[in-house]
This record gives structure tokens, C-alpha cells and sequence, in this order.
């Protein structure tokens, strides 16, 4: 696999691996398979609607108004899901723009556009060649709108760098942590992990200062969770690209 560097506008830089081919398409699969079965309620539908109208454009019409959000299925889970379709949340891949920006509808929609030569014109080939031949294993619709489609499977442990986990449902406390650097929360992070583990509270409430009198936070959290915060909340904010 590929791998990929970002560079956030915060000055971190991100090393991401580039999914393979085999999982991109796995991940159409699934996707694939979901549309199939909202395709057979969406005939079941159809069916009953057959008892209540007895004409057939009527049915039609209204099939068809059923079917049309499947049509922009792909579109409307990217911009939703940050980047991200069911297909792709369960392989753990996400799309993302290479300069390291946040991604916008537009490029979405470009991507999701180009499907038509990429996927269904010519049953994928498109696609699949340009995904072999292009350095950054992407299709025509990832270099027109600039992303690529990068992994998101932990390969490391969190605490072997300056990453924190973060849940998708995290809402941070301290908006002001991006006046932090890369080397800033590494020094931060690894003196509270020593201090942490040596149980040495006078270092932890130096460092609580030292980091409170960059922030003016003037918070009332005790000294570890305060840290434990200003950690998790600088990795919120460079996470989101």
C-alpha cells in the first residue's frame, strides 16, 4: 500500500495509507448490496401502492419519488459522513483532500458525477485502471476533485505519538488549543505521561499551569483531567480535515 502524508493547517503533518484496490471495491460491494435491498422494499412498496391506486403513472410516479434518494446514495453519505459511505465506515476508509484541506460538497458532488465513466459506462474499468496506474491509487473522479481515499485502521499505538482517540461524538472544551504546536503537545504529552506514571503531582500541576498561562482557559478541572482535556481537544480540531 501506498502511504500518504498531510499536512494540516495547523502544521501537524498525518502519515495515512492509501486503501488498496481490493478493499475500495469490497467497499462498493457492500455499498452495492444495501442499494439492492432498498431497491426490493422499494418494489414491495410498489406493490401495495397497487392496491390503493388503480393508475399505473400514479404508481410509477411514486415509485420513482421512493427510488430517487438510492440514486444519490453515494453523494449524500459523503457529505453527510464526512467522506465516508456504510461500505467504506465498515472497512474503515474515508476520502480526503491530498493537500490536507477540509473536503468540500463540491468535491463530492465531482467525484459522485464522474461515477458515470469511472463505475457505469464501461462496468468499471475506467475505474479500476485508473485506480492501478495512478500513484495515489485514484479514479478519475478523485483526481478531478483532488482527494484520495485513505485508511483509517490504527496501525500504531495512540500513545506511542501525539494522537489522542477521539469519539466521533467528542465536543471539545477548549476551542483555543490550535495556538498549540506538533512539538508543544508531544512535550506536553510525554512529561504528563512520566508524571502520570510516577504518581509526581508537583509536575503535573506545573505543567497544568504552564499549559493554562499559554491558554487562558481558566478552567476548575483538577490537574490530570485538565490535561487529559487540552490533549484530546487539540487532536479533535487537527483530526478534522
Amino acid at each position: 500500500m501506498n502511504n500518504l502524508q498531510i499536512n494540516t493547517t495547523q502544521n501537524v503533518n498525518l502519515n495515512y495509507t492509501i486503501v488498496s484496490i481490493g478493499e475500495r471495491i469490497l467497499a462498493f460491494l457492500i455499498d452495492a448490496f444495501i442499494l439492492y435491498l432498498y431497491s426490493m422494499l422499494v418494489n414491495l412498496i410498489g406493490d401495495a401502492i397497487g392496491y390503493v391506486y388503480d393508475d399505473r403513472w400514479t404508481q410509477r410516479g411514486l415509485v420513482a419519488l421512493i427510488f430517487l434518494p438510492a440514486m444519490f446514495y453515494s453523494l449524500l453519505m459523503h457529505i453527510i459522513f464526512n467522506g465516508r459511505t456504510v461500505g467504506k465506515m465498515l472497512m474503515k476508509m474515508r476520502v480526503v483532500k491530498i493537500d490536507g484541506s477540509p473536503v468540500h460538497w463540491s468535491n463530492y458532488l465531482t467525484r459522485w458525477m464522474l461515477r458515470l465513466v469511472d463505475i457505469w459506462l464501461f462496468l468499471g474499468a475506467i475505474g479500476i485502471l485508473t485506480i492501478l496506474f495512478s500513484d495515489r491509487k485514484q479514479r478519475l473522479g478523485d483526481a478531478a476533485a483532488g482527494t484520495v481515499v485513505i485508511s483509517t485502521k490504527q496501525k500504531t499505538k495512540v500513545s506511542h505519538t501525539i494522537l489522542e482517540e477521539v469519539e466521533d461524538t467528542y465536543v471539545p472544551v477548549f476551542t483555543n488549543v490550535t495556538m498549540l504546536t506538533d512539538k508543544d503537545v508531544r512535550l506536553i504529552k510525554e512529561t504528563f505521561r512520566i508524571a502520570k506514571k510516577s504518581n509526581d503531582y508537583k509536575t503535573l500541576k506545573m505543567l497544568r499551569d504552564k499549559v493554562d498561562s499559554i491558554l487562558l482557559t481558566n478552567s476548575e478541572l483538577y490537574d490530570k483531567p485538565y490535561l487529559e482535556t487540552v490533549l484530546k481537544d487539540y487532536n479533535y480540531f487537527t483530526q478534522q480535515l
